[in-house]
């Protein structure tokens, strides 16, 4: 078996890099801390605190370690296990905040949303609510509602408010018949003047189910107007 000196050294930095260069050189050698890094080169505080014993014995005698550079190597070693135990507080924090948000999320269960979305699925005699968000000198509101062929069964108006304006489809086509089961689509129209622009409808909607994704930690409500984001959701009735 070969044998490899370990010279003086100054740092735990270089006496790693010896120990280690020595266990490349005698693969037999066992239970030397250059073996307990792992394939990674990483060390744990113990193998840390073992390595600084090491330092200590094999300095050279002549150009001893500076005290300074003894304590700043303790400092990073204790900011480096800091951040470690802030790493693994965070991670346990995002777990108890996505259970609190599945608990949060599953009280909406069963419960209307009013959110942004421009259809939704409706049975024979539904009807639906919704809203939109009004500005100022805003004189008409049209909502039209088209089937899921893009043909449209109904046009009314509304009272248009600043701010969010109301509105409710009584399920009813153009003939005074109820619509069919299915999807429908909603546009709303907003005029001043002689100029008309198009409105994003909020629709409400009942909530069946609710996910989180694991990567975003985003709630996501099921509803019969889609998937909704949490983040979206303007009132809960």
């Amino acid at each position: 078996m070969s044998t490899t000196t370990v010279g003086s050294v100054n740092t735990v930095g270089a006496y790693s890099a010896q120990t280690q260069a020595a266990a490349a050189a005698d693969p037999g050698t066992n239970g030397s801390p250059a073996n307990a890094t792992g394939s990674t080169g990483q060390i744990d505080q113990n193998q840390f605190l073992q390595l600084m014993v090491a330092q200590l014995k094999n300095q050279d005698p002549t150009k001893p370690m500076d005290p300074s550079t003894f304590v700043g190597q303790l400092a990073q070693f204790s900011t480096v296990t800091g951040i470690q135990n802030m790493q693994t507080s965070m991670s346990s924090l995002a777990t108890s905040m996505r259970s609190s948000q599945i608990l949060s999320g599953t009280s909406l269960v069963g419960h209307q949303v009013l959110a942004p979305a421009t259809s939704t699925t409706i049975a024979t005699g539904d009807t639906v609510s919704g809203a939109a968000d009004v500005s100022v000198g805003t004189t008409a509101l049209q909502v039209n509602v088209l089937d899921s062929s893009g043909q449209q069964v109904r046009t009314f108006s509304v009272t248009p408010q600043t701010g969010l304006t109301n509105f409710t489809w009584d399920g009813k086509t153009a003939s005074g018949t109820a619509a069919a089961a299915g999807q429908y689509t909603f546009k709303v129209i907003a005029g001043a003047g002689t100029s008309a622009t198009s409105l994003a409808p909020l629709l409400t909607a009942k909530v069946a189910s609710v996910t989180i994704d694991p990567t975003t930690q985003d709630l996501t409500l099921n509803t019969n107007a889609g998937a909704l984001a949490l983040s979206t959701v303007r009132q809960v009735m």
